[in-house]
């Protein structure tokens, strides 16, 4: 996909309360988020290897900011290593390995790739600093732009009812999944600034509980919230205490089909029985036209103690793991669904908002 440029909106002036990901010379620092929402605390990755276990141990997750920080892993490699054909070759490999859904990854390497295989080996290094920064920049631009998009959806509906507008979201993909402002919640915090009076219904997001970080950064904002169990989401909606779903996303097929955080689908049908509008809100980054359809986009499987164990603080304040299931039980467990684009009323990106099978409209130099 060719670099886009994303022109600055209304939100831009969102800031993240605690940096994601920041560039310390020739390292990064990270905000660890698998110990969220319990403790912040910030780890330096320094190495090649350091940068691609955080991508797959998921101290630092969201398909946005997994691009970003794949990026920067690269910068990192030619920095300490050389810039070699044989070191960015290999940088690529191992970060292309780490979480096999998202596009972002792959999106933000093939752009690394672009940029620095036709330079000599001694001009990689400064350029390939200069692309991760761009990358990092434009995703804050990219978030702000998406809020802006999806502002008006929530502007009209909120203008359509009385009392709280009420959204329902699922897993994580606000500033902690980005480096700005976010992509479902960017719409979010861009209505709560201007005054809509809006409540956000977070389901767990089991196994991995990521809707905890969404009520973590709700709270942070000051934005009014309630944390759901995900079993819980067909009842509130057929019952039409939601007045709409916003999810993100981690690939989104050339049809619009779309993979996102599983549990996903299950919403989405639920919605649409319910005659609730249920949208994507996704950057151009997560869009793969090279991917016909849902069918075609790769699920990642997980281990199973994701399920036989759950995290949290114990009675002194520590931060524990609790056995759930017996280390023999049989566990499956597939990270991501895909929601048909049958069931998606509109997919939000920082250009527009489209029909899912309308996508090539808003990105026409990108499909084919």
């Amino acid at each position: 996909m060719p670099e886009l440029t994303t022109s600055p909106s209304p939100t831009s002036h969102f800031r993240q309360p605690i940096a994601t990901l920041q560039r310390k010379g020739a390292q990064v620092s990270i905000l660890d988020q698998t110990l969220l929402p319990f403790r912040s605390e910030r780890r330096v990755l320094a190495s090649l290897p350091e940068v691609a276990d955080a991508i797959r141990a998921m101290r630092v997750r969201g398909a946005p900011l997994i691009g970003a920080t794949a990026a920067y892993g690269v910068a990192i490699a030619l920095a300490s290593e050389g810039g070699t054909d044989d070191v960015l070759e290999r940088a690529l490999a191992l970060l292309a390995a780490t979480r096999p859904t998202a596009v972002n990854l792959h999106w933000a390497l093939d752009r690394m790739a672009r940029a620095l295989h036709p330079l000599p080996p001694d001009a990689r290094g400064a350029r390939a600093w200069a692309e991760a920064d761009a990358i990092a920049s434009g995703d804050e631009a990219t978030c702000a732009a998406i809020g802006a998009n999806g502002l008006q959806i929530l502007a009209d509906i909120a203008a359509r009812r009385a009392g709280p507008l009420r959204v329902m979201t699922h897993c994580n993909a606000g500033w902690l999944a980005t480096c700005g402002a976010g992509t479902v919640l960017a719409p979010v915090y861009a209505a709560h600034a201007q005054g809509i009076d809006i409540e956000v219904l977070v389901s767990e997001t089991r196994p991995r509980n990521q809707g905890l970080l969404t009520a973590w950064e709700l709270r942070e904002a000051g934005v009014r919230h309630m944390l759901i169990a995900d079993n819980a989401a067909g009842l509130l909606l057929a019952r039409g205490e939601v007045d709409v779903v916003i999810t993100g996303a981690d690939r989104i097929a050339a049809n619009g089909d779309t993979a996102n955080k599983v549990g996903t689908f299950l919403k989405a049908l639920a919605a649409r029985h319910a005659g609730i509008p249920f949208y994507i809100a996704a950057p151009h980054s997560t869009l793969d036209f090279d991917c016909a359809d849902g069918s075609r986009i790769p699920i990642e499987d997980r281990g199973g103690d994701e399920v036989r164990t759950v995290r949290g603080l114990d009675r002194d304040g520590n931060i524990a793991e609790l056995q759930l299931a017996p280390e023999a039980t049989a566990v499956l467990n597939p990270a991501f669904d895909v929601t048909p684009a049958g069931l998606i009323s509109g997919i939000v990106t920082e250009r527009g908002v489209a029909e899912p099978g309308r996508l090539r409209d808003l990105y026409p130099e990108c499909a084919r």
